[in-house]
């Protein structure tokens, strides 16, 4: 398989720009959208051009190196002045995803430690820094994507919701790349993805990664989930997530908790792919969990169709939070972790 999509590329130049893949407009248009500072960045993650928890992690932090670069030649108050800005404008993107604030955190420990050098030293390590971010990434998904593919017989049939491939991280995937190691094992897998309302990341991103890849991948509407869990043989259920809270309550696009609760009907495991970055010990349950409200016309209707009446009320959460005890396991870059609780999370988190 080729996991060679990658949502972002940092050019150097004078100034330089972030290029991120314009998820809005695929399948159809291939095209890239050009950041120059920060706020750019800000707007891009707010907007949806880049998406995924850690892919908006990654960005975020290659913003901060931009705005770092834009005030080469101010004085080092007011350079520090400007990066703190760009640290709240970026925090303020999207709430949900811990990713962000794990990234823009990693990037206030590298300012931290460059106290006495240049903003130019300073541009250079920010830049060092989230290359790194990016590059742990894609060697982070590997390693969950082996132990995730140890789960999945010789001939799999995997059911996904959202997107968490190669265009929600820094490249390979999440969910997706425990498939893709799967397939690169010499298992045979097939997939069904749920086209994901209201902004469709399964219709639109992932049966495109995986079709343009030779994957088997049949798009179903997301209420034919329980049509299909019933019918047909689905030997797992794998999606990524945004957040983890400390009891093993998962964050992750609308719609996944009700595909969580029909696997546990259906006694078909249902499996999160997570990154540790990804767990924060901070929030004790889901209900701590901030979940982004965005905007209504995402549902009355998708690009210039509308098919809502003008002005009806409209609830639009982004994500919702599934139960640990629908949880079979996480799937993290250090092992299967099996039915977390508030308890297993802490023993696991303390021994990494």
């Amino acid at each position: 398989m080729n996991a060679a999509v990658t949502p972002m590329r940092w050019v150097d130049g004078a100034p330089p720009t972030l290029e991120l893949l314009d998820q809005r407009a695929l399948p159809h248009t291939v095209t890239t959208v050009r950041c120059h500072h920060a706020a750019d960045v800000a707007q891009a993650i707010r907007d949806m051009v880049v998406r995924g928890a850690p892919a908006i992690g990654i960005a975020a932090a290659y913003g901060m190196a931009l705005e770092a670069h834009h005030h080469l030649r101010a004085e080092a108050a007011a350079w520090l002045h400007h990066m703190a800005q760009a640290d709240a404008v970026l925090r303020a993107s999207r709430p949900t995803a811990v990713n962000l604030f794990w990234a823009l955190d990693a990037m206030q420990r590298v300012l931290a430690k460059q106290t006495g050098l240049g903003p130019a030293e300073q541009a250079q390590a920010l830049v060092r820094a989230a290359q790194q971010l990016q590059a742990d990434d894609v060697a982070i998904n590997q390693r969950l994507g082996a132990h995730g593919a140890n789960l999945l017989p010789q001939d799999a049939v995997v059911l996904t919701h959202c997107n968490a491939g190669a265009l929600a991280t820094a490249g390979h995937g999440t969910a997706l790349g425990v498939i893709r190691t799967a397939l690169a094992q010499g298992k045979r897998v097939r997939v069904f993805a749920d086209e994901t309302r209201p902004l469709l990341q399964g219709a639109r991103l992932t049966a495109w990664e995986l079709h343009t890849e030779g994957v088997d991948v049949t798009l179903i509407t997301d209420n034919a989930a329980g049509h299909i869990m019933q019918h047909r043989r689905i030997d797992a259920v794998i999606v990524g997530t945004d957040r983890v809270a400390a009891n093993g309550d998962v964050a992750n696009k609308i719609g996944t908790y009700m595909v969580a609760v029909l696997a546990h009907r259906h006694g078909i495991p249902f499996y999160v792919a997570c990154p540790t970055s990804t767990i924060d010990m901070a929030v004790p349950n889901g209900a701590a969990i901030p979940i982004e409200a965005r905007h209504a016309n995402e549902v009355r209707g998708y690009g210039t169709t509308s098919w809502a009446p003008d002005g009806v009320a409209v609830c639009n959460p982004a994500f919702d939070v599934t139960p640990a005890d629908l949880v079979h396991a996480l799937i993290t870059e250090h092992g299967v972790w099996h039915r977390p609780n508030a308890a297993r999370m802490r023993q696991w988190m303390a021994a990494i």
